[in-house]
């Protein structure tokens, strides 16, 4: 079964990853779903917080309008996801950072969950559930630990008003997180975009950016997507049973670790 199944990978991709020493990695909701983190985005005009659909209650209108009432559904997602644990899929790519020269992983997702699996210095596209910013004076600070009872919580540096460091709907994304992502992007010989629908911009342009740059293009998803046709390869199926598999290939890096320890 295992052999059939590792028959997806070419020896193209094969030969591609064991050689390669720039690689970039973007992921985005389908990789945490594996882990149970809910989308909560419903579809259409679904009610999804008393009886405000996702684009309202997660709106930076709705930040100016009723701060506590964001912090309200913030605290709830992120009881949700404080129980849920890092998939194979996590695992395998906070692997991967130590097998390549020059390793970025690049996510859409909120989770921490990537960072929770030993991945470093990960490019945080929407921001973290678990981090917050001062409307004020624009610090941030980790909150993974702290609970907040009902109401906007103050600032711990100068007293202000904290608001979760996500990117909401009507916000741009973080100065310079997108532009760092784009400059790897033009530069990797190997991407793999990875449980992403490939429909969010700007995230959805760093494949392009990459494939323009003449980088080998993978898509790993369950279904296909408006990338598909733009990849190198489409490796069809759940990333936490796909991205294992190319650990069992090896790499020229981490086989040279080995042969030294040995």
């Amino acid at each position: 079964m295992q052999a059939a199944t590792m028959s997806i990978i070419s020896d193209k991709l094969r030969t591609r990853f064991a050689l390669a020493t720039n690689v970039l990695v973007l992921t985005g909701a389908g990789v945490s779903a594996e882990s149970g983190v809910p989308t909560f985005r419903g579809g259409g005009n679904t009610a999804v917080w008393k009886g405000m659909p996702f684009s309202v209650i997660s709106s930076a209108g709705m930040v100016e309008r009723d701060l506590p009432e964001v912090w309200e559904w913030f605290n709830y997602r992120r009881g949700v996801l404080a129980s849920l644990k890092p998939n194979p899929a996590h695992e395998a790519i906070a692997r991967w950072q130590d097998s390549f020269d020059d390793f970025t992983l690049v996510t859409q997702n909120i989770d921490g969950l990537h960072q929770s699996a030993g991945s470093r210095d990960v490019i945080e596209l929407h921001g973290s559930i678990w981090r917050t910013r001062c409307l004020d004076c624009d610090a941030r600070h980790n909150v993974r630990e702290l609970k907040f009872d009902n109401g906007a919580p103050a600032c711990f540096d100068c007293g202000g008003h904290l608001r979760p460091d996500v990117v909401l709907f009507g916000e741009m994304l973080p100065t310079g997180a997108f532009e760092r992502a784009a400059v790897v992007a033009g530069i990797c010989e190997l991407c793999f975009v990875v449980g992403t629908s490939a429909v969010v911009y700007p995230a959805a342009s760093l494949p392009e950016i990459a494939r323009a740059a003449g980088a080998y293009v993978v898509e790993v998803n369950p279904e296909l997507t408006p990338l598909s046709d733009l990849c190198d390869e489409v490796l069809t199926g759940k990333a936490g049973e796909i991205l294992p598999m190319f650990q069992t290939l090896g790499h020229k890096k981490a086989q040279k670790a080995q042969d030294n320890f040995e």
